[in-house]
């Protein structure tokens, strides 16, 4: 019998290049999605149907956080997240042969803005503000499942970085036109993680039943805003790149209709509990996962 995985939210950036890769490994993928031509969200048996003897559920269903935080998209990040789980929670409690593993996407932003040391998930300080809040719910909705038969992981993801799509557009497009200098102090955190190893950390944690809980999902050499804008530079061929202080960087947020924090919000965050159970992270450095993603 083929493994089966479920992805919830499954049809974004992250979530098509792992049915991608999943199918090409013999999987049959089912994809849960507000897109047509998926399970929708509102067929809660048929969702319960797709997780009857699943391998592994993946959720990564929420609204994306590339918005203005204004009360009616904070509403719909919150709920996006918060909702999907509680379907999912519901569903694998009411199916007869549950899946064996249930890793639920959370964030990196959790912690605190940190220019002095890094956020481990031992010692990391939770911030404030609403994305903590967010990352908050969206956690302790997850945690609020007991299954006895399904075991749980969480993934605070830092940045995504891959070919196709996700921040490396805009980034490119930044360095294309000569504005890839520092953003704001330039001296703020930059944590990220390439999409592979996203895969490698999934199937990392499948294959490792003594795991379980909260794990940051970042690359363990995160880099200043600097230097990421350098070795965007270095890699595109780019000799130069005018600065964006931070009052040209809000002012831009509004034309966008975007939020500054996503540029100056500091993320140093290290994987832990992942290099001290052994993954071995394919892109460990920022030249390295930039040379696999601009060739």
């Amino acid at each position: 019998m083929r493994q089966k995985i479920v992805i919830a939210g499954g049809t974004g950036f992250i979530g098509t290049y792992l049915e991608q890769e999943f199918k090409q490994r013999g999987w049959e993928a089912r994809i849960i999605s507000r897109r047509p031509g998926h399970i929708s969200w509102e067929d809660r048996e048929g969702i319960r149907e797709a997780l009857e003897h699943a391998d592994l559920l993946v959720n990564l269903a929420g609204k994306s956080v590339n918005c203005r935080y204004d009360e009616k998209n904070k509403a719909e990040i919150l709920h996006s997240r918060t909702e999907t789980t509680e379907i999912l929670g519901k569903a694998v409690l009411a199916c007869e042969h549950p899946p064996e593993l249930w890793i639920n996407s959370s964030t990196a932003t959790i912690y605190r803005h940190a220019e002095d040391r890094p956020m481990t998930e031992e010692a990391g300080e939770i911030g404030s503000g609403f994305s903590v809040d967010v990352a908050k719910a969206w956690e302790q909705s997850f945690f609020s499942f007991q299954l006895p038969h399904t075991r749980q992981a969480a993934l605070r993801i830092a940045i995504v970085l891959g070919r196709g799509g996700g921040v490396m557009t805009p980034y490119r497009n930044l360095v294309r036109f000569g504005l890839g200098g520092i953003q704001g102090p330039g001296r703020q955190r930059f944590s990220w993680i390439h999409l592979h190893d996203i895969l490698g950390i999934i199937l990392f944690l499948k294959e490792h039943p003594e795991l379980s809980g909260v794990f940051n999902v970042s690359a363990p050499n995160p880099v200043t805003n600097k230097e990421l804008m350098q070795e965007l530079r270095r890699a595109m061929h780019m000799p130069f790149g005018l600065p964006a202080s931070k009052w040209m960087l809000e002012t831009g947020a509004r034309i966008i209709r975007t939020e500054t924090e996503l540029i100056l919000k500091s993320r140093w965050v290290i994987p832990e509990r992942l290099m001290r159970a052994g993954y071995d992270f394919k892109y460990k450095t920022l030249e390295e996962a930039l040379q696999e993603i601009i060739p």
